[in-house]
This record gives C-alpha cells, sequence and structure tokens, in this order.
C-alpha cells in the first residue's frame, strides 16, 4: 500500500537503504557470506623463444632461492612505490622552494612518450584505421606453492 503514495524513485531508495542496512546486518553476523568465492583467473602466455632447455636448468635450490629473492624484492619495491607517491602528492602541491633542509623543484624531463590523441588525430584525418597498437611486454610472477611429499616409490615411478 505504502508504494502507491510514493514516487519510484523513493521507492527505489527506500529499498536501496534497506539493502545497505541488510549487508551492513550481514556483515556482522556472517561476514563470509558477502564474499563470493571466485578462483581468481590467472591468464598465461607462452615462454619466451630465449628460455633454458631441460638439460640447461640450474639445481632447484638455485632456482628456489632466486624465487624468493625476486618475491621480496618485489615487495620491498611495491612498499617503496606506495611510499614514493603518499610523499609525492604531498610535495606536487608545494611551490618550488627552501623547506627545512629541503630544496623542493622541478627540472624538465628527457624522456619522451608518443601522444596518442595526436596520433589519433592524425589517423583518422587520413582515414588510415585504428592505431596500431603492440602489446607490452608479459610480467614475470612467482608465487609460493604447497608441494605435496612425495615417497619413494612414486619418485622411482616418475622416474622410469
Amino acid at each position: 500500500m505504502i508504494h502507491l503514495l510514493t514516487s519510484p524513485r523513493t521507492t527505489r531508495t527506500v529499498r536501496g537503504l534497506i539493502g545497505t542496512v541488510a549487508d551492513a546486518v550481514r556483515s556482522v553476523i556472517a561476514p563470509a557470506s558477502l564474499v563470493e568465492e571466485q578462483a581468481p583467473a590467472v591468464e598465461t602466455v607462452p615462454d619466451p623463444v630465449d628460455v633454458l632447455a631441460a638439460d640447461e636448468l640450474p639445481p632447484v635450490e638455485q632456482i628456489e632461492a632466486a624465487a624468493r629473492e625476486y618475491e621480496r624484492a618485489a615487495d620491498q619495491a611495491r612498499r617503496a612505490d606506495r611510499g614514493k607517491r603518499a610523499a609525492k602528492k604531498v610535495l606536487d602541491k608545494l611551490p618550488a622552494g627552501i623547506y627545512g633542509t629541503w630544496r623542493v623543484f622541478r627540472t624538465p624531463s628527457s624522456r619522451q612518450t608518443p601522444d596518442l590523441a595526436e596520433i589519433t588525430r592524425i589517423f583518422k584525418a587520413n582515414n588510415l584505421g585504428p592505431v596500431p597498437m603492440k602489446p607490452c611486454a608479459p610480467s614475470l610472477k612467482v608465487e609460493l606453492v604447497e608441494v605435496a611429499p612425495m615417497d619413494v616409490e612414486t619418485l622411482a615411478g616418475v622416474a622410469a
């Protein structure tokens, strides 16, 4: 009966408010019910052409050490990048000058990047079709996996 007295917009707003309240109650009572389990889809690309052959592979211990070091360094780089972005957010707003013992200033960059907007405009003006693009290099990822212990019989079966 109340829906006859209210506009459709009010009904949607009230329905949204009720949904928000219901989600808040569920988050206290059963927070896991709000999370939908979805296995993350990991897209992989083929190996580059210059990978080592099976007989050229280093020992597994050396590979594990390299992967461990890569993961540690990548984690440090992510942390450092987050810290750098947070500091840059503050420093970008400052005019050039000396602040305490730090001089803040800007210099021109020597790097250049293609002006995609201008390139696209030129392609459209000359009816050249879409701007040709090429994919970036694939990212190297490592992750620690659980390995089930193998017994001697299993290893003998694999070796045979």
